[in-house]
């Protein structure tokens, strides 16, 4: 559990160990940006005691997972959007939910784990005091445009992935890009169920829906807008090229089963004839001989046994089979 309050009073910004109530009343000097951390119990208290705040959205925001959405309750606009979670070595793709809550002149940001983002914006904060000086919507745009920025090197990580499978399937027969093509695929699935609402969200932010966002703000949104859109079409691109890998392997591994499964009968076609010949001469009976006595049969037989599937060779080959 942890709690950061940055308060930007009087031109300079630096942390506060609580939220005195006064900073929230109408005509405060006081601007508020309070960043919560795995919220408790004591975290809800604050969050409906102290700021007011609507219960559903607190009960949204304190729950795991949520899909990104854009609301206002009573005067607060509630916005919540995924921020990028990488695997380890870019092998995986997963997101967590961020929740923001916009008042006149607070901002609390809410998040189960931590957040590079939010921790590089309150730096930049800590740093600059203009950071938090032109309001609580700007700071949740420099939020805003940082996590989506933050998409930008993993979704290029996924195109090298995406890259290195059609490698794989096209030059290396011999590896099995099954699992990878899946995982990629899921990987993708994940990506366009955040990006095509979050595009959305944003979308509301960039129309100027909600008074708490200027028009100055609304033009920023919308490269936060325009980011999002190319984002969900790389998805959407890389989504197709996957589904086509995945057919290409499956026609690649039907024509190799096809090709083993046709040397497989053309064996078993000549070996046919080759089986009728080994039966009919181990029958315990008496045969015609083939001139030159008892010692050539075997020579005779062999000879029959060679010619026949030379033929059946030479036969297959002409009519195209192999």
């Amino acid at each position: 559990m942890s709690i950061q309050i940055l308060v930007h009073r009087d031109g300079e910004t630096f942390e506060a160990a609580r939220v005195e109530p006064a900073w929230l009343q109408p005509g405060a000097r006081e601007m508020l940006w309070v960043d919560l951390t795995e919220a408790g119990e004591a975290e809800r208290r604050l969050l409906l005691e102290t700021f007011k705040l609507h219960e559903l959205a607190v009960e949204d925001a304190l729950a795991e997972v949520h899909h990104p959405k854009v609301e206002s309750y009573d005067g607060v606009l509630y916005l919540i959007l995924h921020r990028i979670v990488a695997g380890i070595g870019h092998t995986g793709f997963d997101t967590r939910d961020v929740d923001f809550f916009l008042g006149p002149n607070f901002l609390v940001t809410v998040h189960l784990d931590a957040s590079r983002s939010i921790e590089e914006i309150q730096a930049l904060c800590l740093r600059h005091s203009r950071g938090m000086a032109e309001g609580p919507a700007a700071v949740m745009h420099r939020l805003v445009d940082r996590i989506v920025d933050h998409y930008r090197p993993e979704v290029e990580a996924l195109e090298d992935r995406l890259e290195g499978l059609e490698t794989q399937v096209f030059e290396a027969p011999r590896i099995d890009p099954l699992r990878g093509i899946l995982q990629m695929k899921a990987d993708l699935g994940s990506l366009r169920r955040v990006t095509l609402p979050q595009r959305d969200a944003v979308a509301r932010l960039a129309r100027r829906e909600f008074p708490h966002i200027t028009e100055a703000l609304a033009y920023r949104f919308r490269d936060v807008y325009d980011d999002l859109v190319r984002l969900t079409d790389q998805a959407t691109i890389f989504q197709d090229r996957v589904t086509g890998l995945l057919d290409a392997y499956l026609s690649l591994q039907s024509n190799r089963l096809s090709r083993v499964m046709k040397v497989l009968t053309v064996i078993s076609t000549i070996f046919m004839p080759l089986t009728m010949l080994t039966s009919l001469y181990g029958m315990n009976v008496r045969l015609p001989q083939m001139p030159g006595g008892t010692d050539v049969q075997f020579w005779w037989v062999f000879g029959m046994m060679l010619t026949t599937s030379l033929s059946m060779l030479w036969l297959f080959r002409r009519v195209g089979w192999l």
